[in-house]
């Protein structure tokens, strides 16, 4: 990304700040949430500014543990939620379709993190809601996958008043990236077991892990 000239009265973006530097054993994970970009760079290579998330090294899975690629099936959820649902999935698609496609990331990560000063949700507000939106998103087409289920779920809590724990993360062996929710106590949501392999490097709090104190105190 190139250098931009400041003019007055006008704040200029810090790339910094949107940029995780993710440390694993074997190289270094640049993730820049302002583009969507991801690259990998050796270890003892040119320092990069951003954000510096460590993650911890995992026994190998030899691809046994890979992310999802397909939509999982959907519990519970009361008819309200899943009203609720279909305008929360309409809207995440909308924001995804619409402005320059090297946004789109960008665009997401935003949305997902617009509820970050409303009162946390509840373990079963929060099933609820990812629940919901995956009945809901059964139409969507095959570009619909963990970034868009999890904002859209975000964006249903949000309607209803609530912060969601929305997470963005890596994980190793291969490198890989996720998007989930989680509750209060940092459990993820309607999700696999393998998911606590990642790492979070993206929340509503902004770059690296969520901010705990903050959490509580939007109680």
């Amino acid at each position: 990304m190139g250098h931009h000239r400041s003019r007055p009265g006008r704040r200029t973006m810090n790339t910094a700040a949107h940029i995780v530097v993710a440390i694993t054993p074997s190289a270094r994970v640049i993730i820049n949430y302002g583009t969507g970009e991801t690259e990998m760079r050796r270890l003892d290579g040119r320092p990069v500014a951003g954000t510096v998330v460590p993650i911890p090294p995992t026994a190998p899975t030899w691809g046994t543990t890979e992310a999802r690629a397909t939509l999982a099936p959907t519990g519970y959820a009361p008819q309200p939620w899943r009203l609720a649902a279909i305008p929360a999935v309409l809207l995440t698609a909308a924001i995804r379709t619409c402005g320059p496609r090297r946004r789109r990331f960008r665009r997401l990560v935003q949305l997902a993190c617009s509820g970050r000063l409303l009162a946390p949700a509840t373990s079963t507000q929060a099933e609820y809601a990812v629940r919901a939106v995956r009945w809901a998103s059964y139409a969507m087409p095959t570009g619909w996958a963990c970034l868009e289920e999890s904002t859209a779920a975000a964006v249903l809590l949000a309607l209803a008043g609530r912060r969601a724990e929305w997470r963005h993360g890596l994980a190793t062996d291969p490198v890989r990236l996720h998007a989930w929710l989680v509750d209060a106590q940092g459990k993820p949501v309607e999700e696999p077991q393998d998911t606590l392999l990642y790492t979070p490097t993206y929340t509503p709090d902004g770059p690296g892990p969520a901010r705990r104190s903050r959490r509580e105190n939007a109680t």
